[in-house]
């Protein structure tokens, strides 16, 4: 029996940004390169590199299977919401969870980790 490929992508010392196994994608958490935007546009900035990394695996996010969602504030629901919304494409929810967490950086608002079908 051979063991499964597994592609890995942007590999660092403690990380990897996107694993793909077996026909699924799963992406590290994804946060705003520039923590000085508001919610908004720090959850737009991750979505935009969420695209980014699916695209990568050969698959978009009409093929996401859950996101795992974490705020630093749970004021910020409702603008992570709005770019969340504005960003999925209709038909194609995935399965979520939001929590409430501290980040790794204070400066963050927002960290989001993918799971995608290929």
């Amino acid at each position: 029996m051979s063991k499964q490929e597994i592609q890995r992508f942007d590999i660092g010392a403690r990380l990897s940004e996107m694993a793909v196994h077996n026909g699924v994608a799963y992406l590290a958490g994804q946060v705003a390169e520039d923590a000085s935007a508001d919610i908004t546009g720090q959850t737009a900035q991750v979505l935009t590199a969420i695209d980014r990394l699916l695209e990568r695996a050969g698959t978009d996010k009409s093929r996401i299977l859950r996101a795992q969602i974490f705020l630093a504030d749970r004021a910020d629901f409702p603008g992570m919401n709005a770019a969340w919304d504005a960003w999925v494409p209709a038909g194609h929810a995935p399965t979520r969870a939001t929590v409430i967490a501290g980040l790794a950086r204070p400066e963050w608002k927002v960290e989001i980790v993918i799971t995608a079908a290929v």
